[in-house]
């Protein structure tokens, strides 16, 4: 299984945008160093987050990695021109030699719409044309397409092209059952972001993406799958409260009030990171286990933790990344392996 981190790039009040630019790369080039799998960069456009163009921190991060996949988390291609996204992932892809990636979703953030120019009204379907329109062009040249929300390409030639070939498209949800569907029958790998409640309560989702993978066709040992939930690796349960809890409550709260969702507090968060709750948070030891009981649900091909939130401080950060890389990630790959390994006669 595939071991690696996500980030918003939360930028915390009265830090600048320039230390936060530093803070994210420094994160980047530590989880190459750690051996991780898989560092992937969110897009949004408000206040709180530093990154509105993920495709310009990778191609940051891809100067100065050597190993690590890179990946958006997400793009959010409903509001974007997926020429543009295209061709800016196949620029990463050259840096890196390799190793970008697109994950394509909606958002859960509306900004942007009003930002570029695009209706709420066409929030679904500008997802699903954009999502075409990506796809048929790593197909390669000549593109001949049309939709509704571009204009057409005839003969087109996109350039540049990308090392890799397809370029990798990941579909990222948050637990629709149609983007789901849609996502198998495309032959897409998948990412399911698990941000609250019960562990097993998503299991339905993914038998469903595997149900819908193999209905249309696709090779069952195809279908690949990646959990991403919020990450922090303690010393021990106690580390974990202190460090990463005010962070974590201060920025879940305050998306929570625009939602008007109740505000949580530490007996939430200690409910969260309970044996089978969504908050990958503790000691090594309970990190490595809650990701081992998430790959008996799931059958994941990858996990992502989303460890640098909020405000947690960036020194806490690089310390958890560093217990998950050398404490963690050992344990879960050789745990998996041994499950994978044929039965001996």
């Amino acid at each position: 299984m595939e071991l690696g981190l996500a980030t918003f790039a939360d930028l915390p009040a009265g830090m600048s945008p320039q230390q936060r630019m530093r803070n994210l790369l420094e994160e980047a080039k530590l989880a190459d160093e750690l051996g991780l799998d898989v560092f992937a960069i969110g897009e949004h456009h408000r206040p709180d987050y530093l990154i509105s163009s993920p495709t310009v921190a990778l191609a940051a991060a891809a100067a100065s990695t050597d190993n690590i996949r890179l990946s958006s988390a997400v793009t959010v291609l409903s509001s974007e021109d997926p020429v543009r996204v295209f061709q800016q992932f196949a620029e990463i892809d050259l840096i890196s030699g390799g190793r970008a990636e697109v994950m394509a979703g909606r958002g859960s953030f509306i900004e942007s719409f009003p930002l570029f120019g695009k209706s709420l009204d066409d929030y679904d379907d500008l997802y699903l044309e954009n999502l075409e329109l990506l796809l048929a062009l790593r197909e390669g040249n000549p593109v001949n397409w049309s939709g509704k929300f571009r204009a057409p390409l005839e003969n087109a030639s996109i350039y540049p092209r990308p090392v890799q070939d397809p370029l990798p498209v990941w579909v990222a949800v948050g637990g629709s059952p149609q983007s789901i569907v849609r996502a198998a029958t495309l032959g897409l790998p998948l990412t399911i972001a698990i941000i609250g409640g019960q562990l097993d309560r998503f299991k339905p989702l993914v038998e469903l993406y595997r149900e819908a993978w193999e209905a249309v066709g696709h090779d069952p040992a195809d279908a690949r799958v990646a959990i991403n939930t919020h990450t922090y690796v303690g010393a021990d349960e106690h580390e974990a409260d202190q460090r990463f809890a005010p962070g974590y409550l201060e920025s879940m709260n305050r998306i929570g009030r625009e939602r008007g969702w109740p505000p949580s507090g530490l007996p939430e968060f200690q409910a969260l990171r309970s044996p089978h709750g969504a908050l990958h948070a503790g000691s090594p030891e309970q990190v490595a286990e809650k990701i081992l009981y998430g790959h008996e649900l799931f059958g994941n091909q990858r996990y992502l933790g989303h460890i640098s939130l909020g405000s947690v401080d960036h020194a806490d950060v690089l310390k958890a990344m560093e217990r998950f890389g050398t404490e963690v990630a050992p344990v879960v790959r050789a745990e998996v392996a041994r499950r994978q390994a044929p039965a001996t006669a």
